[in-house]
């Protein structure tokens, strides 16, 4: 076993789920009579995949928000748009999500966290899974480990009681602008995974290791894999 008795390095691990010793990718520049011109309709497409925002018809994923986020660099008045939505009942889970994606790029995260508290309640409740995942995000990126944690455990809870997916074993979601299948072992073993990094930031190494120990005899990863190793370096 691994001491770090001598060497007190501060636990940090790999984010997972993306992996952070990946090569960039440099696109290849294509010459001026090769490239092709990009319609608004395909670079609102292109804005939903980036800023992982769901596409929809509703005032807030519309060509005003997009250009004021986009175009305009005015995500402020974006935000703007998104309240007007709220208040007019206008597909509120849609506008609390794609709201709280501008407010996170703006170091708003604790802001965006009270509006989703307060307004989630007018929402469908087959809505109320992916506000979840957004506040779990939103946690994580302000620090508030305890209340991620807090919430890992409750979406966990719902897949052993057979609540998540609406009871289904499979669901289809969005990954690079396109749709995938996910199963209930992969989402287990995602959550699993999460909760483990959280603890991770606690200095909890035995409970980062026991559940990433769970997530891994559900589905291998790398990044776990690796954060699992400084999980033993500092047992």
């Amino acid at each position: 076993m691994w001491s770090n008795r001598e060497n007190n390095f501060p636990a940090r691990g790999f984010s997972t789920p993306p992996a952070s010793w990946k090569l960039p990718h440099f696109p290849v520049v294509m010459q001026l009579s090769e490239r092709k011109s990009v319609s608004s309709g395909c670079r609102r497409d292109l804005f939903h995949v980036i800023h992982k925002v769901p596409a929809g018809d509703s005032p807030t994923s519309g060509p005003n928000t997009f250009r004021l986020v986009l175009v305009e660099k005015d995500p402020s008045r974006a935000i703007s748009l998104f309240w007007a939505a709220i208040n007019d009942g206008d597909r509120i889970d849609s506008a609390l999500k794609d709201m709280a994606v501008v407010m996170k790029q703006l170091n708003r995260s604790d802001e965006a966290i009270e509006a989703i508290k307060s307004f989630r309640h007018l929402c469908p409740y087959d809505s109320q899974e992916s506000l979840d995942n957004v506040l779990v995000e939103l946690y994580k990126r302000s620090g508030r480990i305890d209340e991620e944690i807090e919430m890992l455990h409750r979406k966990l809870k719902n897949i052993e009681e057979g609540i998540a997916f609406g009871g289904k074993r499979t669901k289809i979601a969005r990954s690079q602008g396109k749709k995938i299948q996910i199963t209930i072992e992969q989402e287990r073993s995602r959550i699993l995974g999460n909760l483990a990094w959280a603890y991770l930031q606690h200095h909890d190494y035995g409970l980062a290791e026991q559940h990433y120990r769970k997530a891994l005899s559900l589905e291998p990863d790398k990044n776990k894999q690796c954060n699992l190793a400084i999980c033993l370096m500092h047992a």
